[in-house]
């Protein structure tokens, strides 16, 4: 049985799926989005967060701290990372919660116990799990695992993608999955690098394969002002999924909203937050518009 980072469990979810679900987000990704509003699911590593304005300075979580790896200063506790073994102690004592650890190792066992729990609001509201992150096929071994525990189960699964991944890997998956929430950036391969982190050739392709397999797909589309809400990319893109096997493919568009900046000041990685724009409104609706002259069916959020 194999044991993975879990950095949230978002329950009564209604927006990665059908019906009401419970989403179990993996720690760890291979892209590193500029937009990424979840900036605690990139390492593939156990983080401290730290909210300086929850601090109350009352020197509990140095005096539990055995590697002496923090101290107070003018604007809260600070962390020696060279010292810190990202033990949870100081998170553990802080009486505000002001200091957090993100992601805990979890087995198969555990996480089906969380979703159990869930199962009765699955089944009045025709819901299930999905497996976000980060980015869940990173974590294939206990990703499939748990795919075959809820099909026992008889619990509808999704998988929500970036697919960036070898073939094989999304090829299992797809035999055990229910939905693909398939995150589409941008066609462009070299824009895709540099908004990215990586070429966009394994994506496409993988996207292409499962849709041969007639996998049951929604495509996502974060839309970035000035990144990737441009005439040109919309149109390649709605060309490229109008072309997909299979039945036309329901088109999700997720505007970006400028509410991760906390995260990153939590992190001790504001300077790596990219301030990007929010889409406007009229340009949204065009997207729709050209999605819909290709067969699409686009629709805000998702």
């Amino acid at each position: 049985m194999h044991d993975s980072l879990i950095f949230d469990i978002k329950r009564y979810a209604i927006n990665d799926g059908p019906g009401i679900r419970v989403v179990i987000f993996f720690k760890g990704c291979n892209l590193h989005c500029a937009w990424c509003h979840n900036p605690e699911s990139i390492s593939a590593k156990v983080e401290k967060m730290y909210a300086p304005a929850k601090c109350i300075k009352c020197g509990t979580c140095i005096a539990a701290c055995l590697e002496k790896a923090i101290s107070m200063t003018h604007d809260g506790v600070v962390t020696n990372p060279d010292l810190c073994k990202v033990c949870r102690k100081c998170a553990d004592v802080c009486p505000t919660k002001a200091i957090e650890m993100s992601g805990k190792a979890m087995n198969v066992s555990e996480v089906m116990d969380i979703i159990e729990k869930e199962r009765i609001f699955f089944d009045q509201s025709g819901g299930g799990v999905t497996f976000s992150g980060g980015e869940p096929l990173i974590h294939s071994k206990m990703l499939i695992e748990l795919l075959d525990e809820c099909r026992k189960r008889k619990i509808h699964t999704a998988i929500d993608t970036a697919g960036n991944v070898n073939s094989d890997i999304i090829l299992e998956a797809a035999k055990r999955t229910d939905l693909f929430l398939y995150d589409l950036k941008m066609m462009d391969s070299d824009l895709h690098k540099k908004w990215v982190n990586s070429s966009n050739k394994k994506i496409l392709q993988n996207l292409k394969t499962i849709s041969e397999l007639g996998a049951n797909i929604i495509i996502r589309i974060p839309l970035i002002g000035g990144v990737n809400d441009t005439v040109e990319n919309v149109e390649a893109t709605a060309r490229f999924i109008s072309e997909l096997a299979g039945d036309k493919k329901e088109v999700n568009l997720l505007p970006y909203h400028n509410i991760a900046q906390n995260k990153y000041m939590k992190l001790g990685k504001s300077d790596d937050f990219a301030k990007l724009m929010e889409p406007d409104k009229s340009v949204i609706a065009q997207a729709i518009i050209k999605f819909n002259e290709y067969g699409i069916k686009a629709t805000i959020g998702g």
